[in-house]
């Protein structure tokens, strides 16, 4: 595990802590396919033996080599704002000893290219990301890696059994499209997005590692089931049964019957939100305890997915956000990458492991099954076929005296964890992407500016700035860094906070920050951003190698510490989304643009969330105030 404070020092070439990719206001490709089934876009090759969901990965585009020259351009432009002139110059110094001909960056950068050239590599840095950034990353995923989303109120479905029924089925919906390669490709602007990463949604776990995790697939033909924790206990419940599927109905009895069963059991799932290091020893721990405990591991790492059925009932949206972002750390297994919460009161969400598949294909999966309850698309009226189910079957783990001292100790840990955290949600409710539409802004590029402006009036300056971007137009694509602030964005700060500048000056200084923040995003979309190429390019320094000045520069690590990690998805069917800040002096705010509103997730190390969530409801409502006057002048000369 990392102590503190190397946590603070976190840079672009270890950050370990990453929200789920955002996906953009101007482009949504989780809600739905953008083009019919039938149509292949121009450029692009089927490879029908693949699958429908699969057709297109082989002729996605490869992720692009930037120029140093290029990224050293972008890479000084976004540190300008950050630093004092004296420090720039420095700065400016160590990036020409760099990028020029014959410098310290050109030995580095052809090898990069040579390895972005090899046929048998499909994307030049996703396996050196998905171990630096997630499998070897030895932190808890709980409170650092995972993510949740809080699904809005079933008026239907009160009963948590009923629920639970729906929200299954619906899953296996969808679940059956991704198994039989059926599933139609996500589409950005008309193009296809890889797809890969659908393979690890289902029947796959994360395993723990002694220096690196690993992700573990299983036959979903040979793995028909799912597991439902209760109480800490764990059941397996068969899908398919005498040879045909469990129904809606038959769903809910083996539900049901778990509730009416299930007694309070030592919490092994809590194993799973320890450090990487000590459940990678308890693991072992356990499988020495007793043989059987190896099948017991295995029958919840193989399962579909796994349901949490929580002795909770909780209302507010803060106490929404605590249940599906950690709950008691206990009725879980946060290893599986799908994990669907029910609680008491029928109040419902998501937890997603993140090591293998950001946010945007478990976006477009929870969008897909709320949409299929709400709208009434899925049929949950079948009655049972079957006079009586077999009873779901307890996972039994038999635990010695160390397996308990190891479930103790991470149990301790974890409340730890997240007793130094606090998290607020601001639900902001006076507009939400209709309005900032007619002012004519990117929703995205806008609430970024928001955030830009909370902070400024909270620290009196901006800092780091996170907000991620998808590559996935890419083979095997994942994200990039889109770095917020700007020496525009500061501009547009400062003159907020300044009485003597104009109304007219600051939405001038305004759009200014939103196009160059625009501008950047487009760009690390296209595999153009600053920091994946810097991290790659260090990767490529031999044994004895000399550390380029680049990289020893204070203002490199600076500008990649994250003090604010943002990131956006956005759905009518949620109510909450959220994760935690990346480095202890920062904050994690996740953000939703709905139609009429907005929502923000502020999660900090007790930096003060209520008074950042104070300064966000002012900063959007006082933005709207200095953008409202032109919106009314254009209104009135519509008329004449």
């Amino acid at each position: 595990m990392f102590a503190a404070s190397a946590r603070s020092r976190l840079s672009t070439l270890s950050r370990p802590r990453l929200p789920p990719t955002s996906l953009l206001a101007r482009s949504t490709p989780a809600m739905a396919p953008a083009r019919k089934a039938s149509s292949v876009p121009e450029g692009y090759k089927e490879d029908l033996s693949k699958g429908k969901m699969l057709r297109f990965e082989d002729s996605l585009p490869h992720l692009p080599v930037p120029s140093l020259e290029e990224t050293g351009r972008r890479y000084l432009k976004s540190v300008h704002p950050l630093v004092s002139q004296t420090e720039f110059e420095n700065t400016k110094k160590a990036v020409e000893a760099f990028i020029r001909p014959g410098g310290e960056g050109e030995p580095l950068q052809k090898r990069l290219l040579e390895r972005a050239a090899d046929p048998k590599i499909k994307n030049w840095i996703a396996e050196w990301w998905n171990s630096a950034a997630y499998l070897g990353y030895r932190d808890p995923v709980i409170p650092y890696v995972s993510y949740f989303y809080s699904y809005r109120d079933d008026r239907e479905r009160r009963d948590p059994v009923k629920r639970a029924a729906a929200i299954a089925s619906a899953v296996l919906e969808f679940k059956g499209q991704v198994d039989s390669g059926s599933l139609e490709p996500e589409y950005l602007r008309g193009q296809p997005m890889a797809m890969n990463s659908y393979e690890y949604m289902f029947n796959c776990c994360r395993v723990p590692g002694d220096v690196e995790d690993f992700p573990r697939k299983y036959s979903a033909a040979e793995n028909q089931h799912i597991v439902v924790v209760r109480k800490n206990q764990f059941f397996k419940v068969p899908l398919v049964v005498d040879g045909q599927a469990l129904n809606v109905s038959e769903l809910e009895q083996q539900f049901k019957r778990i509730y009416e069963i299930a007694q309070p059991a030592p919490p092994v799932g809590v194993l799973t939100v320890a450090d990487r290091d000590h459940w990678a020893a308890a693991r072992k721990t356990l499988v020495a305890a007793d043989p059987a405990n190896e099948q017991a591991l295995q029958e919840i790492e193989s399962a579909g997915f796994v349901i949490c059925l929580d002795d909770a009932k909780p209302v507010t949206l803060e106490e929404r956000a605590h249940q599906y972002w950690h709950g008691d750390g206990s009725n879980r297994w946060f290893d599986k990458p799908l994990q669907f919460i029910v609680n008491d009161n029928g109040t419902a969400g998501f937890m997603g492991e993140h090591s293998m598949m950001d946010g945007t294909p478990t976006h477009r999966l929870s969008d897909h099954i709320n949409n299929l309850i709400f709208n009434k698309k899925i049929d949950l009226s079948a009655k049972s076929v079957r006079s009586q189910l077999p009873d779901p079957k307890p996972v039994t783990f038999n635990l010695n005296d160390a397996a308990h001292e190891a479930i103790d100790f991470a149990a301790q840990y974890h409340r730890k964890q997240i007793n130094s955290h606090e998290l607020v949600v601001q639900a902001y409710q006076g507009y939400g992407k209709g309005l900032i539409k007619k002012f004519k802004c990117s929703p995205d590029a806008y609430v970024q500016m928001v955030i830009q402006l909370a902070y400024f009036k909270m620290y009196g300056k901006n800092r780091p700035t996170y907000e991620s971007a998808s590559t996935r137009k890419f083979q095997e694509g994942r994200t990039e860094t889109t770095r917020t602030v700007s020496d525009e964005s500061t501009a547009f700060c400062k003159a907020f906070a300044d009485p003597n500048v104009s109304r007219e000056e600051v939405v001038k200084l305004f759009r200014a920050a939103i196009a160059q923040h625009t501008k950047y995003t487009l760009e690390a979309s296209d595999g153009r951003g600053v920091d994946r190429h810097l991290f790659g390019l260090k990767k490529l320094l031999q044994p004895g190698e000399k550390l380029p000045s680049i990289y020893e520069d204070p203002a490199f690590t600076y500008s990649s510490s994250w003090y604010i990690s943002s990131s956006q998805l956005s759905s009518e069917f949620f109510n909450g989304y959220g994760w935690s800040q990346v480095i202890d002096d920062g904050f994690g705010i996740a953000y939703m643009i709905n139609e009429n509103s907005l929502n923000f997730n502020i999660v900090c190390k007790r930096l003060g969330a209520h008074r950042m969530s104070h300064y966000l409801n002012e900063a959007a409502s006082e933005l709207r105030d200095v953008l409202m006057p032109d919106l009314a002048a254009q209104a009135e000369k519509a008329k004449l």
